[in-house]
């Protein structure tokens, strides 16, 4: 089973990781978010990126939720010294994986092409792909003026209410390879922010075209779980935008680019709401604390997907899959 995912960093690594130990080598496509991308002390960091690079390679850091395990920080206590930028740590074992990064970007390397080469020696078996080789960048329209993404998610700690989203750059980028070399038998979109991991992606013309043309099902996870999210601020901007903070709305945003919606089993009275968007939805845990979870919620995923029929032509809807896992 060929299975394309739609990935931001904490939560959508976690269930990656979950479908790369499930699915066999060479059977799982990661698409990630570089919205969150940008230029800090001279380097290319690319913090979703390296987030799923390091769940699949099985070296991130899982108490923390992001960079590596085992990391050091001499190079973040001589910044310090130095007096430079400090507000975005960069751990010593991370911080090579950015200047290597540089360094081939410089030789005129694409982004995809380094990706795929740091998957290599990682020993990552399934292909991770940024969403573009082109730059896009999220900012955010707040009440502290317009924000580059970091700048407002660690600098200011997302503290400052969100407006509106602009994806610069997406009018003109691309795919990182024609899309027509894909044919999956399944698309997952995973439990990231749907503003700001997953939408950068599907503001990219190449992206929403193909799901829309698709003739697979695709089935989306629900990053909101009893009210609230996991990790980020997802929960934060549904309340800004002034929505009910349930699974439905995320369901609502994704409309028709989906087939079927994946919620926690906390969330379990909710799954009437979502059967009234005409969406089979899927109950099952979906908080990932361990390896075990991953894999299950991985392996849940899957067999949901598998009873939503494969659409026979481009913009059919796909068959009701039973009501509920269980």
């Amino acid at each position: 089973m060929n299975v394309v995912a739609l990935s931001g960093g904490v939560g959508g690594a976690k269930l990656a990781r979950g479908l790369a130990r499930v699915l066999p080598a060479g059977q799982l496509t990661v698409v990630c978010n570089t919205g969150d991308d940008f230029e800090h002390l001279g380097l290319h960091v690319s913090p979703d990126l390296d987030s799923v690079l390091y769940a699949l390679a099985g070296v991130s850091d899982t108490q923390r939720g992001w960079g590596r395990a085992e990391e050091t920080w001499s190079f973040m206590e001589t910044i310090r010294q130095l007096g430079l930028p400090d507000w975005f740590n960069l751990g010593d074992r991370d911080l090579a994986t950015h200047v290597w990064r540089r360094a081939q970007l410089q030789q005129g390397a694409t982004l995809s092409q380094i990706t795929a080469q740091l998957a290599q020696r990682f020993g990552v078996q399934q292909r991770l792909l940024p969403m573009s080789d082109a730059a896009v960048r999220t900012r955010l329209d707040t009440d502290a003026g317009v924000l580059d993404f970091q700048d407002y998610f660690v600098r200011q700690r997302a503290v400052p209410r969100v407006r509106a989203l602009q994806f610069a750059g997406a009018e003109a980028a691309n795919a990182p390879l024609p899309l027509s070399s894909l044919q999956p038998d399944l698309i997952v979109i995973c439990p990231s922010n749907p503003y700001l991991s997953i939408d950068p992606i599907l503001a990219i013309a190449d992206w929403r075209q193909w799901l829309q043309q698709r003739r697979c099902a695709v089935v989306a996870v629900s990053p909101i779980v009893a009210g609230d999210a996991i990790k980020g601020c997802a929960a934060k901007m549904i309340r800004e935008f002034g929505l009910a903070c349930e699974p439905a709305t995320v369901a609502r945003h994704y409309g028709e680019l989906i087939d079927g919606f994946v919620i926690d089993s906390q969330d379990a009275a909710h799954r009437g709401a979502i059967a009234a968007l005409g969406l089979p939805c899927g109950v099952t845990q979906t908080v990932m604390k361990s390896d075990a979870d991953r894999d299950a919620l991985a392996t849940a995923v899957l067999e949901f997907g598998r009873r939503l029929r494969r659409r026979d032509e481009p913009g059919q809807a796909a068959a009701t899959a039973p009501p509920h896992l269980v």
